[in-house]
């Protein structure tokens, strides 16, 4: 190789290198908005709990799974005989079989909160939006149901998934956007309850139902988990080095 070779080749092979670092950069990008069991285990272990659930209903027994569903439902009926069982295991399952527009939603809604707050936390919004705009939203069915004002039919009715957690999760999420952005997240997240509402029977009960818990469980994850999250992180920001502040945020 003569001397005026080995300069051009070397100039030739920097746009290589650069360029193949361009992939990198990207999976890394991708890996860090992928859930994932170091840096997301709540949403990644969820995820997978959820993808159990739904390949149990497509390769299960139809009766067993008729079953399962039927002690899991918040429906107004199941609330009053089961209360405990239907409000842990009714966020358990899916409504249909779009696990990966789940993980989807949960990489948006749920996993940012859980990089910035831990585990613990993320649970507390989650479980606690999910309980709350259950009983918000069937408690007065229960009532309208014993003075004869709606037929015990209902209180029959399939109610079973996330979407009240990650609601709570994504409000919680749009306080903590600055300015603007807040404006416009919030927006969107109206928009969403409004197209999921309209995409089903819009005048039927369940559809009332779901739509005012969807409303109960974003504006609670905003009014409610957002200034606390946000009065912790800013709490944080300002202890000196070496310190630790509180870990409860309530």
């Amino acid at each position: 190789m003569t001397a005026e070779a080995e300069p051009m080749l070397l100039k030739a092979g920097q746009p290589i290198d650069e360029v193949a670092v361009l992939p990198r950069r990207v999976r890394r990008s991708l890996v860090r908005f992928v859930p994932n069991p170091r840096t997301t285990p709540f949403t990644f272990g969820y995820l997978v709990v959820l993808l159990g659930t739904t390949l149990l209903l497509k390769f299960a027994d139809p009766a067993l799974t008729a079953r399962l569903l039927q002690l899991s439902s918040t429906d107004a009926h199941n609330l009053w005989r089961r209360p405990l069982t239907s409000l842990l295991t009714s966020a358990l399952w899916l409504s249909d079989e779009g696990w990966l527009a789940y993980v989807v939603i949960f990489a948006i809604a749920v996993a940012p909160l859980e990089r910035r707050f831990g585990v613990r936390r993320t649970a507390m919004v989650f479980f606690s939006g999910h309980v709350l705009a259950t009983l918000v939203t069937e408690l007065p069915v229960m009532a309208l149901i014993s003075a004869h004002v709606l037929p015990n039919s209902a209180g029959h009715w399939l109610d079973i998934g996330v979407s009240y957690g990650f609601f709570t999760t994504a409000g919680a999420l749009v306080f903590l956007l600055p300015g603007r952005a807040r404006l416009l997240a919030l927006a969107a997240t109206e928009a969403f309850i409004a197209a999921i509402w309209l995409s089903d029977d819009p005048a039927s009960l369940d559809s009332v139902v779901t739509l005012l818990g969807h409303a109960v469980a974003a504006h609670f994850g905003l009014l409610f988990w957002g200034p606390r999250l946000g009065g912790a992180s800013a709490g944080r920001a300002l202890i000196p080095a070496g310190r630790h502040g509180p870990e409860s945020v309530v």
